[in-house]
């Protein structure tokens, strides 16, 4: 069943028309490994994240310099990085600090990356053994240069994860692996507790926000992660030139594809002028609009909100599913 468009001034403006020509020529030069900073003017008063500071934030942040790992959490400039570390949470990225793709939202350095460090699945291992964690979530950069996409990596750190700390659960994001489903294979059979793999936004937008990715592919790599019995979890960021009747489209293709169980919602931030523009700020009434169709579709969990972002309160969705 499709949603149709709501009526009256819900729906987002359009910088593009019919099609993303006029977007796609906005996704400028993302390979300047210096990270930029961008003042966006007139945020509304439900977008203010909480400033890192504090002991817990602290011992977080030495913890992971100490031992050399990478986290999403500064790679990609979130806004929750405050509220997380000083929780104790944090979201380790593996396979290095740099992107072999440019998509127009992200800010990890894109570029060629450098050897690969075969010895990080054992200090990750190592370093979470420390800290005393329930739930860890693991990602990555993409590595289209690798022959297998760096899943023998992904499947040596799960493993060696779960060896290291048998109490903490493990969930991991994925990319789609240029679409082989072999190599997500290799991952799967690693056991992760949670498998994700983010759409990221509508399928009209794909060309200009995920231009080295598909929305099919990325469907049926959700697809193939619920067919392996595992909790199957996706996100989706909106404002950034969707359409609200395309997002409960593209969710309903997420439910009709994959039964996937665990959605996250949350606004785009445009990271830097180098970047896609804010076209819309979705207002928390929105948000909450997401999450009661989602449910209705039969989601498992709907965690929906300006700032939330695929690994936000990961622990208590894990907590929610296994209880």
């Amino acid at each position: 069943m499709r949603h149709p468009r709501p009526a009256g001034g819900d729906t987002a403006r359009q910088h593009v028309g019919k099609g993303c020509v006029s977007l796609e020529s906005m996704v400028l030069n993302n390979q300047n490994s210096e990270k930029q900073s961008l003042r966006i003017e007139r945020k509304p008063p439900w977008i203010r994240a909480v400033a890192p500071g504090g002991d817990a934030f602290a011992q977080t942040r030495d913890l992971i310099m100490e031992h050399g790992l990478h986290t999403v959490c500064q790679e990609a400039s979130c806004p929750n990085i405050g509220e997380c570390w000083s929780r104790g949470t944090a979201t380790i990225m593996i396979l290095g600090d740099t992107c072999t793709r440019s998509c127009g939202f992200c800010n990890v350095k894109t570029g060629r990356p450098p050897i690969t460090d075969l010895d990080e699945p054992r200090r990750v291992a190592q370093t979470l053994s420390l800290t005393g964690l329930t739930h860890v979530v693991i990602t990555s950069v993409d590595r289209d240069d690798l022959p297998d996409g760096g899943a023998a990596i992904w499947a040596e750190t799960i493993e060696r994860v779960h060896e290291a700390c048998p109490d903490l659960s493990v969930e991991t994001l994925v990319g789609d692996f240029k679409g082989d489903l072999d190599d997500l294979q290799v991952v799967a059979d690693a056991q992760p507790e949670i498998l994700s793999h983010n759409m990221e936004t509508v399928a009209r937008m794909h060309p200009a926000v995920r231009p080295q990715a598909t929305y099919d592919r990325s469907l049926r790599v959700l697809e193939h992660i619920k067919s392996q019995g595992l909790v199957c979890k996706t996100s989706l960021m909106v404002g950034i030139g969707e359409r609200d009747d395309e997002v409960y489209d593209v969710m309903q293709d997420i439910r009709d594809r994959s039964e996937a169980d665990i959605l996250t919602i949350g606004q785009y931030l445009q990271p830097t002028r180098n970047h896609l523009p804010i076209d819309r700020w979705v207002t928390p009434e929105q948000f909450n609009t997401y999450r009661k169709i989602g449910l209705g579709m039969g989601f498992k969990v709907v965690e929906s909100g300006p700032l939330v972002r695929s690994s936000y309160h990961a622990e208590e969705q894990a907590r929610k599913l296994s209880s």
